[in-house]
């Protein structure tokens, strides 16, 4: 998780001319990034349902499950018994500064998660240890956790979860230069209760004197060891730890200073693999050898964060990861043959306001993982992926299979009359837990989309595609459940997030449109009152056209042009724009009360329909 040191252009211009010559992972597609916007300026995957799971909080450790570390990273996503596993790793402020614990939620649906459970607990280094090239000796000193490798699933079909334990003399050593303590394992049964801890694979610079865990093979239960074997032999497992094991481990088939692998298999057998910088390479043998040194894949952009790579349920391939030299976007690519990748699609677009500052914490959604080829198939069929904001909440991310980028018909929605469980079926939502998006029964018992926000910093955000158009008709209904708090924006957008207008349900008590520099009144309106809206959206004529409740409230001119309408959006909040690609990198200060919820403010949209005209 550390920053690597900069790559000299010299070097990867050798590392891209020879990826160019194999044959190997490939971005073929026209679009980029435009890192200026937190998304990128790409055009959304369709229905992606971006969930926070843990929301960090120093100053109210009650609101957060009676948790109080702000460094919550690293996380690794399962499926297995009808339930999906989520396991990071935190740190009280900062990254690698110590103590260190790992974590682990569950969840039966993706949506609603557990009370996280710390799973590997702190670990003491003992007073007056030495780390090898390190002036000085530990005193007080507990170790770092990193791992890149969360779960496996045995033969047998039991679920263990795998963490490392490392050691940081200070805040810049590296707890990932082999002379740490080791990896360690555990069972999570069926019943949700945990097996006892013991050591995988110790660093050989570790005297097991020490050891608070015993090795597995202590254990009487033979099948767990057993299960422990077969990650021991799997070479495809031993790689995704080259980073904190020994130099010379012979069991990593690759023992190179490359990071973050995930691999996925093609059709024909073979394994592609992917690491961080978009390093790549193929192996024809499960990843006991690879047929070139990992090189840059051609086309794909990628700093220094985590690369996943998958086959989704539909035979295709998707990577997701963020395509510029930020953590930021998070965005996917697929593929019909898992070597060349053509698109280029939005996950989640957001950065949250970084409330807490802290040792390496960078920007942005990032270090993505989904759930390994080894580590269970969720039952929807759909592509699941988790990944840390800002090195502190953990959200996942639900993208649809097949994924696609356009609405193929306008929308005819009443929330009250679609089935249960599929009312946002079309809809991206981007849904922390203190501003959630979800269907709920408005006061007067009818089903509505709807927005919650007592997030003193962060939104709520639902957006809905529909077919291209220069001149379009919105029809949708709103219920304010107040109108002194809180506001929600209503904008009609490109597909690539431009907004040409937007309207806004103001904490003043008035509804406004956006025209140029200042906002436009249109009316007064009242909490629990609902608003029948529609508008006419022209861009010929650069106009729009607003009706309310059967009366026409005017006209209004767009702020910005589009080439087509494409995209409505309901947003709790105002547009945000930091941090931007001249931020400075370390964040060294906390958001002001960023642990203590606002009053709530609630929108209820019960229906949309868009018409071509």
């Amino acid at each position: 998780m550390r920053k690597n040191k900069i790559w000299l252009a010299p070097v990867l211009l050798i590392l891209v001319q020879a990826a160019q010559a194999q044959d190997t992972l490939r971005y073929t597609g026209s679009d980029l990034v435009n890192a200026d916007y937190h998304h990128g300026q790409l055009v959304p995957a369709m229905g992606v349902h971006n969930i926070q799971t843990f929301r960090a909080n120093r100053e109210h450790p009650e609101l957060a499950d009676g948790l109080n570390w702000t460094y919550n990273h690293a996380p690794m996503l399962a499926y297995w018994n009808g339930t999906f596993y989520l396991e990071y790793l935190s740190d009280p402020v900062g990254e690698h500064i110590p103590p260190s614990r790992t974590l682990l939620q569950s969840s039966k649906d993706g949506y609603k998660w557990s009370k996280p459970a710390i799973v590997f607990p702190p670990y003491k280094i003992p007073d007056g240890w030495k780390k090898e090239g390190y002036p000085g000796e530990a005193k007080d000193l507990y170790a770092t956790m990193h791992q890149r490798v969360g779960f496996y699933v045995s033969k047998s079909d039991r679920l263990f979860l795998l963490a490392y334990y490392g050691i940081a003399m200070d805040k810049k050593d590296d707890p990932n230069d082999g002379k740490g303590i080791g990896r360690v394992i555990r069972e999570i049964r069926k019943d949700g209760s945990y097996g006892p801890i013991y050591f995988l694979r110790p660093n050989a610079s570790w005297d097991m004197k020490h050891a608070v865990y015993p090795m597995y093979t202590k254990s009487k239960d033979k099948d767990f060891v057993k299960a422990c074997n077969e990650i021991l032999d799997s070479p495809l497992m031993m790689q995704q730890m080259v980073e904190e094991a020994d130099r010379n481990d012979p069991l990593i088939p690759l023992n190179r200073p490359v990071k973050a692998f995930s691999y996925y298999h093609l059709q024909d057998g073979r394994v592609v693999g992917l690491w961080k910088h978009a390093l790549t390479s193929i192996s024809k043998d499960n990843g006991k050898s690879w047929e070139f040194n990992p090189l840059r894949a051609p086309g794909v952009v990628n700093s220094n964060a985590k690369i996943w790579g998958q086959r989704t349920s539909d035979g295709r391939y998707s990577i997701v990861y963020n395509p510029s030299e930020f953590r930021w976007p998070l965005a996917v690519s697929t593929s019909d043959d898992g070597l060349n990748y053509k698109d280029l699609l939005l996950v989640n677009g957001e950065i949250s306001p970084m409330r807490y500052g802290g040792n390496y914490k960078s920007y942005g959604p990032q270090y993505i993982r989904g759930i390994p080829e080894t580590d269970g198939k969720p039952a929807d069929g759909n592509m699941w992926l988790t990944y840390s904001m800002n090195k502190e909440d953990m959200w996942v991310a639900k993208v649809p299979v097949p994924v696609v980028s356009n609405a193929k018909e306008q929308v005819n929605e009443v929330f009250n009359a679609l089935p249960d469980g599929q009312e946002l079926r079309l809809w991206n939502i981007f849904s922390p837990l203190w501003a959630p998006v979800r269907i709920e029964k408005a006061p007067d018992g009818i089903k509505a989309l709807t927005l919650r926000d007592k997030d003193p910093y962060d939104y709520a955000k639902a957006e809905r595609m529909f077919p291209a158009g220069r001149k379009v008709k919105v029809e949708f209904s709103v219920t304010p459940a107040q109108n002194n708090t809180g506001s929600l924006h209503i904008e009609f957008q490109d597909a690539k997030g431009t907004a040409a207008s937007r309207l806004i349900f103001d904490a003043d008590g008035e509804l406004k449109a956006k025209v140029g520099y200042r906002n436009s009144g249109i009316m007064k309106y009242e909490a629990g009152k609902t608003y029948d809206i529609r508008i006419e959206l022209d861009m010929n004529k650069r106009m729009y056209d607003i009706f309310i409740n059967g009366q026409n409230k005017g006209t209004r001119l767009m702020f910005v042009p589009v080439a087509s309408f494409e995209k409505i959006m309901f947003r709790t909040g105002d547009v945000r724009r930091y941090p931007d690609v001249d931020t400075p990198t370390d964040q060294d200060f906390d958001l002001k009360d960023a642990g203590t919820p606002v009053k709530e403010a609630v929108y209820y949209v019960k229906s949309l329909r868009t018409t071509a005209f």
